[in-house]
């Protein structure tokens, strides 16, 4: 069994998950995540400020438009929007953040890094969530590994 950090685990546990940068191009990552934890059971919800659709759910322009509790939120957009994205999610009271990012920058700001900590959001720098969620593919296996050798994720 793999070593999972606690914040990983917490994360997982979530029930309603946000994924803040998923696409109408279901190819990207984002999209790769969200579809990972939807079929894991999570109840995933799309935010996206240019689409209304996104995987063949309703999808919200950012974090304050859905509707009901946030859980958790996966930043997958550009780094530059990240800081947004987690004000939303502590203006909701969201506890839990995971900015993703593989071997590149990815979705990490240190300036959102820098907020969640002010604000009492735990919060998952780098890696995804497809590396610890449900069957781990062997490229997601393999990325863990490298990441977590290098010190590229804090949990």
């Amino acid at each position: 069994m793999t070593h999972m950090p606690d914040t990983v685990r917490d994360f997982l546990a979530a029930r309603r998950i946000a994924v803040a940068g998923v696409s109408r191009d279901a190819n990207q990552p984002a999209n790769l995540i969200y579809r990972r934890l939807r079929d894991t059971g999570h109840q995933v919800v799309a935010v996206n400020p240019a689409a209304t659709e996104v995987e063949g759910d309703p999808c919200w322009p950012d974090l304050a438009s859905v509707p009901d509790a946030v859980d958790a939120v996966v930043v997958a957009t550009p780094p530059a929007v990240a800081p947004a994205v987690v004000r939303a999610a502590a203006d909701r009271g969201v506890p839990l953040v995971w900015m993703h990012r593989s071997f590149g920058e990815g979705s990490v700001s240190p300036e959102a890094v820098a907020l969640c900590r002010e604000r009492g959001i735990r919060v998952i720098v780098g890696g995804c969530p497809m590396m610890y969620c449900g069957r781990v593919d062997p490229v997601h296996r393999c990325m863990r590994w490298i990441l977590d050798l290098g010190g590229r994720i804090e949990a």
